[in-house]
């Protein structure tokens, strides 16, 4: 039987600029196991998410997966665009942790309301590289949100935060200084990946980095725990 599956979130389910998480959470499962639909768009925070769910209701799937949030974290970054981004995302208040949660429990509780899906959260990836830094400690925080969002409205939590320090920490990566892309940073990168060929995993080992691209989005090796934490749910859920 043929699982549905609805991704939401971010730039890091968009796939533009990582490596796509849903290709590899298929390929881990045999021909017509999964039909995944993916609903990611660049830049997004909690609150665009929660005024995008109309197609995913429409047509509801068996399993929903949300990946959001990280936008969020890094806007409480000191260096970060903050009213830049309000103006781009059109957010009707400035970015905070408390917005966050309300957001985020929002969705979740439309979700359940007007689908019959498993809902699971996933925490979010590393921030950065080096786990004692601002951003890290940032992935952190909003992680423990997730959780309790969570379980606030009875939705599996999917501990990918948690996964990526373990691989960060038994790896022990160069402790290269966290660098916020840019936007023409982005274009740099798919024009090196459409023009010169350089594929993303080429782009993060020039860098020094070990699960992304740019300290946000991943490359094939954060990818793939992404794609494992869902896997590694998936089979409870169908149970």
């Amino acid at each position: 039987m043929t699982v549905r599956v609805a991704c939401l979130g971010d730039s890091l389910t968009r796939a533009q600029l990582s490596v796509d998480y849903l290709d590899l959470l298929e390929r881990r499962h045999p021909p017509g196991d999964l039909r995944i639909a993916r609903f990611g768009v660049n830049g997004d925070f909690a609150y665009n998410l929660l005024r995008r769910l109309d197609p995913v209701v429409a047509d509801p799937p068996d399993v929903i997966t949300l990946l959001i949030g990280t936008n969020d974290a890094r806007a409480s970054l000191a260096d970060y665009p903050v009213e830049q981004a309000m103006k781009r995302k059109r957010l009707p208040e400035r970015p905070s942790a408390g917005w966050f949660q309300q957001c985020l429990g929002a969705v979740v509780e439309r979700l359940r309301t007007e689908t019959d899906a498993t809902i699971g959260l996933l925490s979010l990836p590393v921030l950065g590289q080096e786990l004692d830094g601002a951003p890290a400690r940032a992935s952190q925080a909003y992680s423990r949100m997730i959780a309790e969002v969570a379980s606030a409205n009875g939705a599996a939590y999917l501990p990918l935060h948690e996964r990526q320090v373990e691989e960060l920490g038994r790896a022990d990566p160069p402790p290269v200084p966290y660098r916020a892309p840019t936007p023409a940073a982005g274009l740099a990168v798919l024009l090196r990946t459409a023009v010169l060929r350089h594929s993303l995993d080429t782009i993060s080992r020039r860098r020094g980095l070990l699960l992304t691209t740019d300290h946000i989005h991943q490359n094939s090796r954060g990818a793939a725990l992404v794609a494992e934490v869902i896997d590694t749910w998936l089979p409870t859920r169908s149970a």
